[in-house]
């Protein structure tokens, strides 16, 4: 498979709004807006696309239409605490604190509109005890 970019479709009753705020946040740009379908893309990342598209418009296949889809989307980030600062201080909802897990990430969440959650992470050394008691005993002795 030659995949040349990957795409995230955010079903959503305001699509507008959800883009919004996206790109307030995120550093994503609209590149396309027909009200009922915004594409955004970041211009360090051209192969990502992140769209926002009309939860009951007649493209949506009926199965997705009926129920409200939430969606995660996840960043790897190179200062995660940073990161958390930022958005606290802009006022978005980090709805899970900043955490270190014990497998080698330093993670937080944030909401948004219409269910759309963003996870922030950071890549950390893990705990070469967790990671002993895992299985995971020749990536603990590194």
């Amino acid at each position: 498979m030659n995949i040349e970019l990957v795409g995230l479709a955010v079903l959503c009753d305001d699509p507008r709004a959800s883009a919004a705020w996206f790109t307030e946040h995120f550093g994503f740009e609209v590149g396309i807006d027909l009200g009922w379908y915004l594409n955004t893309q970041h211009e360090d990342h051209p192969k990502l696309s992140v769209d926002f598209v009309l939860r009951d418009h007649p493209s949506t296949h009926e199965v997705l239409r009926n129920g409200r889809a939430e969606s995660l989307i996840a960043f790897l980030v190179p200062d995660v605490d940073a990161e958390e600062r930022r958005l606290r201080e802009a006022g978005v909802e980090v709805v899970m604190p900043l955490v270190s897990e014990p497998w080698g990430q330093r993670r937080f969440q944030v909401s948004g509109p219409e269910g759309l959650y963003v996870e922030v992470l950071q890549m950390v050394a893990p705990d070469p005890r967790w990671m002993r008691d895992n299985g995971f005993a020749a990536e603990a002795e590194r």
